[in-house]
């Protein structure tokens, strides 16, 4: 019965029901929260994306994930972390719904259905997670960046995929797939010269780009 009702539930709709959530907007490129910053809630997207990444001391950034509507972040709260260890920057204009810890801490305890839900999101996100990092290891510049296509469009995730997305700077692609600039700018050139992505309208994702993640 409980896994009947952790598929039906609305998350959306339940975070938006009366004083469970507050929500702020952001502009792209915004700064939602920098590492060391005070971890007092968890964030929900409602509309447009976030990037998390971590910088060195020498200002060099590496690009953990993009999420786009539907995503969590800034869980970390819920298992201890006092403060933010990563920097989460809106990709484009956002609204975010912000639940309190203690508040997302009841509320899981409180209803059944859904701590399911959350549980098996997190776990599904640091799948995805680990498998794109383990991707930016062992493969070739070319299928990570298709991969990070795929992933801006939603394949792979509950979602239904879409099409047209916003496309983020050569430079964040660049950090995202672990390439230079030209490198990313000339595979792009090339997708779209192929025909696995069109960039009149935003940026068009075709099916087709799925054959450069599948050919070994």
């Amino acid at each position: 019965m409980r896994s009947t009702e952790a598929a039906a539930i609305d998350i959306r709709a339940f975070l938006e029901s009366p004083g469970i959530a507050t929500k702020a907007a952001f502009r792209r490129g915004e700064v939602i929260f920098w590492p060391g910053d005070a971890a007092v809630s968890v964030m929900f997207i409602d509309t447009g994306g976030v990037k998390l990444s971590v910088r060195s001391k020498t200002g060099r950034e590496a690009v953990l994930a993009m999420l786009g509507p539907g995503d969590f972040f800034g869980e970390g709260c819920l298992v201890g972390h006092m403060v933010r260890m990563q920097i989460a920057t809106a990709v484009m204009p956002s609204a975010i719904l912000v639940i309190g810890t203690a508040k997302m801490q009841r509320l899981l305890r409180a209803k059944s259905e859904l701590a399911d839900w959350f549980i098996t999101y997190v776990l599904g996100k640091n799948i995805r997670i680990e498998e794109d990092l383990t991707a930016q290891l062992f493969n070739h510049e070319e299928k990570r960046l298709a991969r990070t296509l795929l992933r801006l469009a939603r394949y792979g995730t509950r979602d239904k995929p879409q099409r047209i997305v916003p496309c983020p700077s050569s430079a964040t692609l660049a950090k995202m797939v672990g390439a230079s600039r030209t490198k990313v700018e000339f595979l792009m050139k090339r997708f779209q010269r192929l025909e696995f992505i069109d960039e009149d309208k935003g940026l068009t994702i075709h099916d087709s780009l799925l054959s450069v993640v599948l050919r070994d």
